[in-house]
C-alpha cells in the first residue's frame, strides 16, 4: 500500500455508549473496535523506517511492528510483539495518554497535521489485548531458569507489576506486599470502572501468578514490617518500592474539614475499590452529593466528577483556575466529561468553603481569575480579579488538585533519600536508591506520572535489580 493510498483510509472512530444513557451506569464508554476496524486503522501506519513514533513509547514497544501484524489479521503475532517489553497492553490502550506520547509523533497525524488524525495505536492495542483475553487464547511467558535470589515489591501498581513480572521471567523469587485488600494500585483505587473495568486489572494480576509471583495483601510495609528487614532478617537479596503518590493535596481555604469535603483520593478509592456505588452490597458509606463542585482540572477531576453524575448528583461543576486551553487532562476526557453533563467552570477557583451551623458545606465561594504571564511550566499564570467573588450553591466539594508522594516508608526507612518533595531519590539508570539493594520507581520517584511512565519505571528497576544480583552471585 502506498502512502498516498494509507492516507486515504479513515480514522476508524471508536463505538461508544450514548452519553445520556452512559452518564448513569458504570459500563465502559468506549466499546472497542472491531477486527475489521482494528485492521483498517492498523493499515493507517506508514511503517517509517525511523519509528519515530517508537520515541514516545517510555517501554519502547515495536509500534509499526505490531500494527502491520494487525493489519494482516495476524492479532495474536501483534500482541505477541508488544508483550516483549509490555505486560499491561489493555490497561495502556485504555489509560494511556497516547495523544501526548506515541501518537504525538506519529508521521500520520503530522501529514494531516492533526494529533487526533494520527493512528490509534493504543485504541489497536486494545482490541488485540482484549481478544486474545475474551477468547482464551494469550500465549504463555517463559522464564529463565530459578536464580535462587529473592525479591520483594511493595506495592501493586502498574510499576511494581511491571518490575514484579520481568524479575519473575528472569528466574527470580517474587513476593508482592500491598497494603489493601485489593492487588493493582491506583489501577483499582484511582481509575474508575467506566475507563477501566476492573475485570481486566484482575485477569492481569492472575497473570503475574501464572510467572509464580506471591502476593500477599493487608500488608502495610513501613507498619507491619520496615523495608530494611526484608534484607536483614528475611533473606531477601532486593527489594522494589512502588507504593505511588498517594498522599492528597488541598488548597489550605477555609471551610475544607466541613463535612461533604473529599479528597478525590478518597472519594474515588470508596467508589471504585471498595464499589460503595453498589448501595446494599457495599460496607462503606458514601456520600450522594446533590450539588458537586470538582475543583481541579487533570484525569483525576475528570474521574471525580464524572463518578458524581454516575452517583446520582443533580449538578457537577468543574472548577479550575485556568482556561481550557491549560488543562492538563486528556482531550477524550474532557470531550466525555462536557458529553455527559458536567459545567465547566473555567477560570475561577474556590476562595472558602461555606458551611451551615451543622458543620455540612451550603455553599462555596468562588473568585474569578484571568491568565497572566507563563509561570515556569509554560502555562499563563492565573491572576484573581478583585471583587469577583461569588457562591456557587453546592452540597459536595472534592479536591483534586494533585497528590504528594507517599511518605511512610520514607518516614521509617533510616538511611533512604527523598527530594524536597518527598519523593525517592533513585538512580536513574538502575533505579537504586540511596540504600544498597533497595530499589524504587514509579510516582513515588517521578511525582504523580502516567501508567507508562510507571511501567517504563518498574522495567528500568528490574533490569537494575537483576545486574545487581547477577554482580553479586
Amino acid at each position: 500500500m502506498t502512502p498516498k493510498e494509507r492516507m486515504a483510509i479513515e480514522p476508524q472512530a471508536m463505538p461508544e455508549q450514548d452519553a445520556k444513557v452512559r452518564a448513569r451506569n458504570m459500563n465502559e464508554v468506549a466499546l472497542g473496535y472491531t477486527a475489521e476496524m482494528a485492521k483498517r486503522e492498523a493499515s493507517r501506519c506508514m511503517q517509517c523506517p525511523t519509528k519515530p513514533c517508537m520515541q514516545g513509547c517510555p517501554v519502547a514497544i515495536d509500534i509499526p511492528g505490531f500494527l502491520a501484524a494487525a493489519a494482516a489479521g495476524d492479532f495474536a503475532g501483534a500482541l505477541r510483539i508488544i508483550k516483549k517489553t509490555s505486560l499491561l497492553p489493555a490497561v495502556c490502550g485504555r489509560v494511556c495518554p497516547q495523544e501526548k506520547q506515541c501518537q504525538k509523533f506519529c508521521t500520520m497525524g503530522k501529514l494531516l497535521k492533526d494529533v487526533d488524525k494520527a493512528v490509534a495505536i493504543g485504541r489497536v492495542e486494545r482490541f488485540v489485548a482484549d481478544l486474545a483475553r475474551e477468547t482464551g487464547k494469550e500465549e504463555g511467558v517463559e522464564c529463565a531458569p530459578k536464580t535462587g535470589k529473592k525479591v520483594a515489591v511493595v506495592g501493586s501498581g502498574p510499576a511494581s507489576i511491571t518490575c514484579a513480572a520481568d524479575c519473575a521471567k528472569a528466574g527470580h523469587d517474587v513476593t508482592m506486599f500491598e497494603a489493601f485488600h485489593k492487588c493493582g494500585g491506583v489501577l483499582v483505587y484511582g481509575i474508575p470502572e467506566f475507563r477501566l473495568p476492573k475485570a481486566i486489572v484482575r485477569h492481569e494480576i492472575e497473570g503475574l501468578k501464572k510467572l509464580g509471583v506471591k502476593i500477599e495483601t493487608n500488608y502495610v510495609v513501613g507498619r507491619t514490617r520496615n523495608v530494611k528487614d526484608f534484607i536483614e532478617k528475611d533473606g531477601f537479596d532486593a527489594v522494589f518500592v512502588g507504593t505511588g503518590a498517594g498522599l492528597p493535596k488541598f488548597m489550605g481555604i477555609e471551610g475544607e474539614n466541613l463535612n461533604g469535603v473529599f479528597s478525590a483520593n478518597e472519594y474515588l478509592t470508596r467508589a471504585n475499590l471498595m464499589k460503595a456505588y453498589e448501595e446494599g452490597k457495599a460496607d462503606t458509606p458514601f456520600w450522594h452529593g446533590r450539588r458537586v463542585a470538582v475543583l481541579g482540572g487533570g484525569n483525576v477531576a475528570m474521574d471525580a466528577a464524572r463518578m458524581a453524575l454516575r452517583l446520582g448528583a443533580e449538578k457537577v461543576y468543574l472548577v479550575y483556575r485556568r482556561s481550557l486551553e491549560e488543562m492538563p487532562a486528556r482531550k477524550e476526557e474532557v470531550h466525555h466529561a462536557k458529553e455527559e453533563g458536567v459545567e465547566f467552570h473555567m477560570l475561577e477557583n474556590a476562595k472558602r468553603i461555606l458551611g451551615d451551623d451543622k458543620g455540612f458545606v451550603r455553599g462555596m465561594e468562588c473568585l474569578k481569575y484571568e491568565l497572566g504571564e507563563k509561570d515556569a511550566s509554560g502555562r499563563r499564570s492565573p491572576v484573581p480579579v478583585e471583587g469577583s467573588e461569588f457562591v456557587l450553591d453546592v452540597d459536595t466539594v472534592v479536591v483534586a488538585v494533585g497528590n504528594a508522594s507517599n511518605p511512610l516508608i520514607p518516614a521509617t526507612t533510616d538511611g533512604l533519600d527523598t527530594n524536597r518533595r518527598g519523593n525517592i531519590v533513585a538512580d536513574p539508570e538502575t533505579n537504586m536508591t540511596s540504600i544498597p539493594g533497595v530499589f524504587a520507581g514509579g510516582d513515588i520517584v517521578l511525582g504523580a506520572a502516567t501508567v507508562i511512565l510507571a511501567m517504563g519505571e518498574g522495567r528500568r528497576a528490574a533490569k537494575g535489580i537483576d545486574l545487581w544480583l547477577t554482580k553479586r552471585q
